[in-house]
């Protein structure tokens, strides 16, 4: 028996569109399957971050200061132009550093933020400066490690310790040429300076971490300090040392 023309263009409409159905199933359930890994992903990726967040130290005795904010004793200690790290510190010409640890009762939790942090400082000349807490995005720039010398220097000094009559220097007169940091180095130090500020949000204590402060002047022209957190726990003033 043969079918009508209509009847062939209705039974193909059918067929196609039961096509198209499944195809869309199978592209929603692939979609649901790759966000569902994505997701986990991130989980994983977020777990590794905290685990690899500056721990805090084993009492706030450990640290230069200590004052108690309600029931959250918060330690701290001033680092100076240096941003501390297991393999040696990074440095900042443009900030000063002072690296946080937060305590409580078992089970406590605080809500951190930077913003509830201000670092005062009396220089020797008698000025008194107040310094809000920066975000660790602001200090990069500054970020350098003492450890690392770009290669052209390195073969420079190589040169100028075989040169004779020039008294070590090139004898061109010429303007030295920018340096360049490798951005493996700028990635690993920005991702430190991330990873050790310290966090934001509601926190199971202990806690800790780096503040960052704007301060370009050197730490020996300063005669006091003192670091004051005014927030959720209550008030605590921590007198550090220069």
């Amino acid at each position: 028996m043969r079918l009508s023309p209509a009847r062939n263009i209705g039974i193909l409409g059918g067929i196609l569109g039961a096509a198209l159905c499944l195809g869309a199933h199978g592209q929603t359930a692939e979609s649901k399957d790759a966000q569902g890994l994505e997701a986990k992903g991130d989980a994983k990726g977020d777990a590794k971050a905290e685990a690899q967040r500056m721990p805090p130290r084993a009492t706030p005795g450990d640290y230069q200061a200590q004052a108690q904010a309600g029931t959250v004793t918060i330690a701290a200690e001033f680092m100076g132009h240096a941003v501390p790290r297991p393999e040696g510190p990074l440095a900042t010409e443009d900030y000063v550093v002072v690296e946080t640890g937060l305590f409580g009762p078992p089970g406590g939790r605080i809500k951190l933020s930077a913003a509830d942090f201000s670092l005062h400082i009396t220089g020797k000349s008698g000025k008194q400066t107040v310094l809000p807490s920066k975000s660790y995005v602001l200090v990069l720039h500054s970020l350098k490690d003492p450890e690392w010398a770009p290669p052209e220097q390195a073969e420079e000094k190589k040169k100028s310790s075989t040169s004779f009559g020039t008294g070590g220097q090139s004898g061109d007169g010429g303007t030295p040429a920018p340096v360049h940091v490798p951005i493996e180095l700028q990635r690993a130090m920005a991702q430190y300076a991330q990873r050790s500020s310290l966090p934001e949000g509601d926190r199971a204590l202990p806690e800790a971490g780096l503040m960052f402060f704007e301060y370009r002047g050197k730490t020996q022209n300063i005669h006091s300090l003192e670091l004051v957190y005014d927030g959720p726990a209550g008030k605590a003033t921590l007198k550090l040392q220069p």
